[in-house]
């Protein structure tokens, strides 16, 4: 069994830079992972879809409308197709001409330097299961089971995810304005996992008490409020999922 770097114990939480150094660079681009390790992360956060060609790649919308010049699904578009759109223009003319990138890349990147919550973008059910398999192919081909935590918002896609590899920790998110079967983690028992990636306004001394007792690890998001930080680092949080991982960088320092 492989010890996952997540689940080692720490003095203080980890710092994770949510889709990259994404106040800094385009989110989910090279350029925002590179900047987490300019800017003291210890981790990043990233979203992977397949696309229609069956690749992993890297955003956090079904669609690339929001990020990108383009428009439609990213299930529906060829690793190619996706490749010919800029992702960078939009959140500044400094980043034009920055792309999607596939998982691989951005593994080839970090070269195991910074740990990578996988976050399996699923709209749940069986379904998932492909992307599960394309993910751990990468996550195995650049040896980074154990710098790598799955987490989802479906509890059936981290089931998959814990069938086929066991040794790589899972963490269910959850959030406050989502229906209460998912808001109250009600079917967290249909998986073993070793964490809980929480809405920091979730966090409470009493939440943590009982996370501690059932033994699970606490990451929380997305923290960029330095008071906010302060209060989940005294609450004993094991990852700060941010923007801004300078700014927690120097808190933590």
């Amino acid at each position: 069994m492989i010890e996952s770097e997540w689940l080692i114990p720490r003095n203080c939480p980890l710092n994770i830079a949510h889709r990259g150094a994404s106040a800094a660079a385009p989110q989910n681009t090279l350029a925002a992972f590179r900047g987490a390790m300019e800017l003291g992360a210890d981790g990043v956060e990233l979203d992977v879809h397949l696309s229609a060609d069956g690749v992993p790649v890297v955003m956090h919308n079904f669609h690339v409308d929001e990020t990108t010049d383009g428009a439609g699904r990213i299930a529906d578009k060829t690793l190619a197709e996706l490749k010919e759109l800029d992702a960078g223009s939009k959140f500044s003319p400094q980043y034009a001409g920055e792309r999607i990138p596939a998982l691989a890349e951005v593994f080839e990147v970090l070269e195991g330097k910074l740990l990578v919550n996988v976050e399996l973008k699923s709209l749940g059910g069986p379904g998932s299961a492909p992307l599960v398999v394309a993910a751990l192919e990468v996550i195995r081909r650049h040896d980074m089971d154990k710098h790598v935590l799955f987490s989802s918002f479906d509890p059936f896609a981290l089931r998959t995810a814990k069938r086929l590899a066991p040794d790589i920790p899972a963490g269910l998110l959850y959030a406050p304005d989502l229906p209460i079967v998912l808001r109250r983690a009600w079917l967290a028992s249909l998986f073993p996992h070793e964490a809980r990636n929480p809405h920091f306004s979730m966090v409470t001394e009493r939440t943590m008490r009982w996370y501690r007792a059932h033994k699970l690890r606490v990451n929380t998001w997305t923290v960029d409020d330095p008071a906010e930080m302060k209060r989940l680092i005294a609450l004993g949080v094991d990852s700060i999922i941010t923007d801004v991982p300078d700014v927690l960088d120097a808190m933590l320092r």
